[in-house]
């Protein structure tokens, strides 16, 4: 196991189960974590399975992997491809289009600490949205979360090699929550106005390898946390790490499978449905000796749709929750998370 106890007969025993205890996770399987094809909701074939499927899994574990999405295994590598070649940019390079306050451009190290975590995450990121002009109303009226991407001038090929899979994710995922509103009992197209102009951000995000002093800190990739908006689709590369918290108490790994995304839940989401689905606890931990690079997008909807469980055909008297506007809720987590927003 990476971080192990050092090569000393006296080291004591307590202190090896200490260090091979943290971030420990048991294995898991497609009864913990389903593998739903969702090729039946993309065709409009199958929604109503794709749909019972969702549900279930939503219901259960907050998470599930998609197969048969229909996105091309060529953009999936292209979008890995350029994201190691920009995170292995000079510093001074990132730096030219460092993060701002309205989470677009590149994070470093040290600046993200979820709530609740002892120290500040292990990784890198380069945060994106959908293309955006500056004269754009919601941007005019500083609306939370809609800003103009900041693209490295000098590495054209981040932008040229990362938005075919970008939107190829965004086309899919409008499908993935067709079936959500019908695993919901209402209308396949009940999304479709919330989502007519999606916030839909992105974040290629790198995990340099995990060290003995980090495990001692207990230091994670991404320290435990639930997502913030309504859907996450992520990308992750073939280094494992990413785990989850099962109903059970139990931490699992949710491993890499071939040609699939990882689905989950996000805290919106669980509102909106009145906690009926679970935005699950999940983490990040590289163990390997090399990097780990994942992409997640984040397909949540217009910053003004307001989060209303009776809109979803809960009675006002059983509502678990008082209406709150998509945007407004997503920064007021971010302001908690990213040290851009100290200064």
């Amino acid at each position: 196991m990476h971080g192990a106890h050092p090569a000393n007969p006296l080291v004591l025993l307590k202190d090896i189960v200490m260090q091979n205890d943290f971030a420990n996770a048991k294995s898991t399987n497609a009864k913990m974590i389903p593998v739903i094809d969702v090729s039946g909701a993309i065709s409009g074939d199958g929604l109503d399975d794709v749909a019972d499927a969702i549900y279930n899994a939503a219901i259960n574990h907050g998470f599930f992997y998609i197969s048969n999405h229909g996105i091309d295994p060529v953009l999936m590598e292209q979008a890995f491809a350029v994201s190691k070649a920009f995170f292995e940019l000079p510093e001074v390079d990132k730096q030219a289009v460092a993060v701002d306050r309205n989470q677009r451009g590149w994070l470093a190290q040290g600046m993200s600490r979820l709530q609740g975590s002892k120290t500040h995450d292990l990784k890198e990121v380069f945060f994106w949205g959908p293309h955006t002009e500056a004269d754009d109303v919601d941007v005019l009226a500083c609306k939370p979360l809609c800003a103009v991407n900041q693209w490295p001038r000098d590495f054209p090929r981040l932008y040229e090699d990362l938005t075919p899979y970008y939107e190829a994710v965004c086309q899919m995922a409008r499908h993935v929550m067709a079936a959500v509103a019908v695993s919901l009992d209402q209308p396949a197209n009940f999304f479709d106005k919330a989502y007519a102009k999606p916030l839909a951000r992105g974040q290629m995000v790198y995990y340099p390898a995990s060290t003995p002093q980090d495990d001692a800190e207990d230091r994670f990739g991404v320290a435990p946390h639930t997502d913030f908006g309504v859907l996450t689709v992520l990308l992750q590369d073939s280094s494992g790490g990413l785990q989850v918290r099962a109903k059970s108490g139990d931490w699992i790994e949710a491993p890499p499978i071939p040609g699939t995304l990882v689905c989950n839940i996000g805290d919106l989401l669980a509102r909106w449905s009145n906690k009926r689905f679970t935005s699950t606890v999940h983490r990040v931990i590289n163990r390997t000796s090399h990097a780990r690079y994942s992409i997640p997008i984040f397909f949540d909807p217009h910053t003004d749709t307001v989060i209303d469980p009776v809109d979803l055909g809960v009675s006002a008297d059983n509502s678990l929750f008082e209406p709150v506007c998509t945007g407004e809720y997503i920064m007021g987590r971010n302001t908690k998370s990213f040290a851009q927003y100290k200064k």
